[in-house]
C-alpha cells in the first residue's frame, strides 16, 4: 500500500432537507446530535464519507440512516464545499453539503447517531451545530435562485 507524507483530511456530506410551509416560508429538517461533539446541538443530517461511496451517496446514506428519510442521489443538489480549518473539532474535516426539497413534511425518526429529528420552520430554528448555519444561508440562496 502506497504511503503519503501528507496527511489526509477526512470528507463528510450533509443534506439540507426543505419543505414549504406557505408560499415564502419553510420548512428544514434537523437532527439533535446524539454523540460529542456537539452533543445535544442540532444539526443537518450528514456524516462521514465512506471509501466507496461517492458524496451524494453518502449524503443520502446519512439522511436515510439519521431520518429514515429515503431520496436519490437524483433528488439532491450540491450547495458548496466547507472547508474551514477548524469547523470540527475531531480532526480536519471537509463536508460537501446538498439540499433537496420535499412537496410536504413526512414523519421522521432520529436513528443510528441522531438522538431526535425534527421539522423546524425556518424563523423558529434553534442554534446550529458546526457552520451549519452558513450552510443553511447557501442552501436557501440556492433554492430561491432555482424557484419560479
Amino acid at each position: 500500500m502506497f504511503s503519503y507524507k501528507h496527511p489526509h483530511p477526512a470528507v463528510t456530506a450533509d443534506c439540507v432537507v426543505f419543505v414549504p410551509e406557505s408560499d415564502d416560508m419553510f420548512s428544514v429538517l434537523l437532527i439533535q446530535r446524539k454523540n460529542e461533539p456537539c452533543k445535544g446541538q442540532w444539526a443537518f443530517p450528514g456524516g462521514f464519507m465512506n471509501i466507496d461511496e461517492s458524496a451524494e451517496e453518502a449524503a443520502v446514506r446519512e439522511l436515510r440512516e439519521e431520518t429514515c428519510i429515503d431520496v436519490s442521489v437524483d433528488d439532491v443538489r450540491q450547495v458548496g464545499a466547507y472547508t474551514k480549518v477548524d469547523r470540527d473539532p475531531r480532526e480536519r474535516v471537509l463536508t460537501i453539503a446538498y439540499f433537496t426539497v420535499l412537496p410536504s413534511r413526512i414523519t421522521v425518526r432520529g436513528a443510528d447517531d441522531a438522538a431526535r429529528a425534527e421539522w423546524f420552520r425556518l424563523d423558529d430554528l434553534p442554534p446550529l451545530a458546526f457552520d451549519h448555519e452558513q450552510i443553511l444561508a447557501d442552501a436557501l440562496g440556492k433554492l430561491k435562485r432555482e424557484q419560479p
